[in-house]
């Protein structure tokens, strides 16, 4: 069995309510729900939810809430990993045999049907632990710099001051979209960022993360614009 976990818990404090706040004309989870369904990898896409008003959304979208997340997952500081982990245990105690879950973020407008395939496809044919979104930084990270007292600078790398940028090593991070895992690696919680995962290369224009009012609305603005840009492709 694959199946696609959302978690979406109801508590958040920057963007109140952003799981289901209108994003470009749906409620901001209802793109996570439709790119997992439509990308046809999962014979369940589920949203791991402590609140009833999402859990209302996600289910008249297409997708099954078949449980409600506890209050001690449900808080501030709970990560990723357990909130998988709970989910796939939930599955193993109703007699299902779970080879793979993919974590998906709520807030992931951005997210394509086809990176998820990918995302599968990679997870299979490297024998990684886990396989998730990935995009390159802008500007090379060797060349960063530090404010000091008063407004001054020093680089973090100085000694990367007189190398070209081409140079330099590309440098990725996190995409924030979707993490592919086997479902022993959900269940031991084992470290994502690291040797046994694999990266899912995303273009930089369909990246951004929203924790703030000021993320979203520079977010409708890069979603309305690559819509226009596919509307006359």
């Amino acid at each position: 069995m694959k199946v696609a976990i959302i978690p979406a818990r109801g508590g958040s404090k920057r963007i109140p309510r952003k799981n289901v706040r209108g994003f470009c004309g749906k409620p901001m989870i209802v793109w996570s729900i439709e790119a997992a369904l439509k990308s046809g990898c999962f014979d369940e896409v589920i949203v791991s939810t402590d609140d009833e008003e999402i859990a209302d959304v996600a289910r008249r979208s297409g997708a099954s809430v078949p449980f409600m997340r506890p209050a001690s997952l449900s808080d501030d500081y709970t990560g990723t990993l357990p909130v998988i982990h709970h989910a796939v245990e939930w599955f193993v105690g109703q007699g299902y045999s779970v080879e793979s879950a993919c974590c998906i973020y709520a807030t992931a407008p951005f997210i394509s049907a086809d990176d998820l395939r990918r995302g599968e496809d990679l997870l299979r044919s490297t024998g990684c632990s886990f396989a998730f979104s990935v995009t390159s930084f802008a500007f090379p990270v060797q060349r960063a710099l530090r404010l000091l007292e008063g407004g001054r600078v020093e680089m973090l790398q100085p000694e990367q001051f007189a190398t070209r940028s081409q140079d330099l090593e590309e440098a990725w991070h996190d995409a924030g979209q979707f993490y592919w895992g086997t479902a022993d690696a959900w269940c031991q919680e084992r470290v994502i960022f690291g040797p046994e995962s694999v990266g899912v290369p995303v273009p930089r224009y369909r990246v951004q993360d929203i924790d703030t009012l000021e993320d979203w609305e520079f977010a409708e603005y890069l979603f309305e614009a690559a819509r226009v840009r596919s509307d006359h492709a």
